[in-house]
């Protein structure tokens, strides 16, 4: 049992993260055999081919470890913004000692990565980058945005509920008894996490599995499976050709996206845009009365009117 005090400083300071080297990891896990939910079988479909190919081994080794896989080949990242390629010069930096001493607790055979602790550091970044660019980075739009909607559902329920409302609905295996934050694991520690508060990551590929990272120096992270991983499933959502002809890709794309309420930060980084860019559009399309608006919380969420789904729907 895992288990993680809050204080009155730690528990103002939970908040989400996006980190697409954690998909990264967990996608090889699924390819491994050690995680995975029925909604990944149309990415193993187009990516078994690929994935065989890939010169990784010694990132398959690590990652086949049944208790620990390392923290620092997936650096907590600073918010829902960050991206795979700062998230991989963090790895190339992490200091020698950090490696070796995170390495030696990984519970699979390492012999064939280097000794030298900067040229393992190196040989797994650069397989981790390859395991990113072919295998998960064509995909990452979906992804992203599975992820997105999990952080904004999870954002109202922290405005509407506090953060018992939040902790207590992530997993089964994750409760928040008074000020202590459990989490069942086959390991046992105590941590009192400090003024940077707790990291919560939704990932995709995590199914069925709750991690947490303690590591020092790394942030203090639980990560999760996120909501709605059935909708790797569904065909996407794409805007036509026609309907981008009459409004232009990003307010037709905006458009498209709105199934469900969203806010301009959910859908800035569903989309992979500025939120500056996105409220401009959002502006626009409000204006021409195919949104509308509404507040949940302390969220202005933006939703079609019937005129708006009547233009998508021809």
């Amino acid at each position: 049992m895992i288990e993680l005090v809050l204080d009155g400083t730690s528990a103002r300071r939970v908040r989400f993260g996006i980190s697409p080297l954690e998909e990264a990891l967990g996608a090889i896990q699924v390819l491994l055999g050690l995680r995975g939910h029925p909604a990944h079988e149309p990415w193993l479909r187009d990516t078994a081919a690929a994935a065989a190919r890939l010169p990784v081994g010694e990132l398959r080794t690590v990652l086949g470890a049944r208790y620990y896989i390392t923290d620092f080949l997936s650096p907590p990242p600073h918010g829902p913004r960050t991206t795979a390629g700062a998230q991989l010069a963090a790895v190339r930096r992490t200091p020698a000692a950090q490696v070796e001493a995170e390495l030696a607790m990984v519970d699979a055979d390492l012999s064939a990565l280097p000794e030298d602790p900067v040229a393992a550091r190196d040989l797994l970044a650069d397989q981790l980058e390859l395991v990113w660019t072919r295998l998960v980075a064509p995909h990452w739009p979906r992804l992203r945005s599975i992820v997105a909607a999990d952080i904004e559902y999870r954002s109202h329920r922290l405005a509407d509920e506090g953060v018992a409302g939040v902790l207590n609905d992530l997993h089964e295996s994750v409760r928040l008894r008074g000020d202590v934050l459990t989490v069942r694991a086959r390991s046992r520690s105590r941590v009192r996490l400090d003024r940077r508060g707790l990291l919560l990551l939704p990932c995709v590929f995590a199914w069925p599995r709750v991690g947490v990272m303690l590591v020092p120096p790394w942030q203090p992270t639980v990560l999760y499976p996120a909501r709605g991983v059935g909708r790797l499933r569904e065909p996407p959502a794409v805007a036509s050709r026609e309907l981008a002809g009459v409004l232009g890709r990003t307010k037709a794309a905006l458009l498209t996206a709105l199934d469900e309420p969203m806010s301009t930060s959910a859908l800035a980084v569903r989309l992979g845009l500025a939120a500056s860019t996105v409220s401009e559009h959002l502006g626009a399309l409000r204006a021409g009365g195919l949104l509308d608006t509404a507040r949940h919380g302390h969220a202005v969420l933006y939703r079609r009117t019937e005129l708006g789904d009547a233009l998508l729907d021809s």
